[in-house]
């Protein structure tokens, strides 16, 4: 953080203490005032819980968790590829390439990924493309989340410094040659703690499948919940299996940058 930020002083470093207890404090608050409440109505009940304890349920919610993983996997590898390609595109010297790349980058970033899924959903199959239920969830993904990557490849390939690539060309490589041999995988090992961290959003997002009645894990949970009547319960569950998931992956990004020597961490940001 210092990269970007000032180091706070001794009474900044205080009043941040002070608030993150105070943060904690009102979340443990929050929790005990909710499990009183749940307790109170019956939610903690041994009998209200005990399906969960069960095969059955769990092999549904994992086939929820496989359809997520599936989706997520596959609009994270059209998004890193659609990407990369935005970020070549974004750093070209030609106006006619570099100018629609940035123009696609800078509205869909704004663009929230839901709005996408409406016009896969709705707009589409007016105009007699109507796409199967998998890809009505991957398309708008795909298209939300290459935005991103683009901008993290990009940053990537600015952290690389210039003597790479004429290092490249003098040896007599093309400047295309040059690029995909020197440079990128330099760009690509600095910025993988980012590229993780954006995967666990687009996991995230694979949460929207319940707009398109995709089986995602969140779609899976609200069906179960309609068949067993177990609404607090089953959502419950669902919640700590996305932390589970997430937390993990969180880690591993978190591991991905501890790893990394902390100039290239520095010319990563500055870029």
């Amino acid at each position: 953080m210092s990269v970007l930020f000032d180091e706070p002083g001794p009474k900044a470093r205080g009043r941040i203490r002070v608030a993150t207890v105070l943060g904690v404090l009102a979340a443990v608050a929050l929790a005990v005032l909710a499990v009183r409440q749940f307790a109170a109505n019956g939610q903690l009940d041994a009998a209200r819980w005990q399906p969960y304890a069960t095969w059955p349920m769990w092999r549904y919610l994992l086939t929820g968790l496989w359809s997520t993983f599936l989706a997520a996997v596959v609009s994270a590898a059209l998004s890193m590829a659609f990407g990369l390609v935005l970020a070549l595109g974004r750093l070209s010297h030609r106006r006619w390439i570099r100018l629609p790349a940035a123009a696609y980058v800078e509205v869909i970033r704004v663009v929230p990924a839901l709005l996408l899924v409406y016009v896969v959903l709705f707009a589409l199959p007016r105009y007699g493309l109507d796409l199967p239920l998998f890809w009505k969830l991957a398309v708008p993904l795909t298209a939300s989340n290459a935005a991103a990557f683009a901008e993290i490849f990009r940053a990537g390939i600015n952290s690389v410094e210039r003597g790479q690539t004429e290092a490249g060309l003098a040896v007599g490589l093309t400047p295309l040659q040059a690029m995909r041999l020197v440079v990128l995988p330099q760009a690509a090992r600095r910025v993988l703690p980012s590229i993780v961290s954006q995967s666990v959003g687009l996991l995230k997002d694979t949460s929207l499948g319940f707009v398109v009645s995709y089986g995602e894990l969140l779609y899976s949970g609200k069906v179960l919940a309609a068949y067993n009547g177990l609404l607090i319960q089953t959502y419950l569950v669902v919640a700590l299996v996305y932390l589970a998931v997430n937390v993990s992956l969180s880690k591993l990004a978190r591991t991905l940058e501890a790893r990394q020597p902390v100039t290239l961490r520095r010319r990563a940001a500055r870029a």
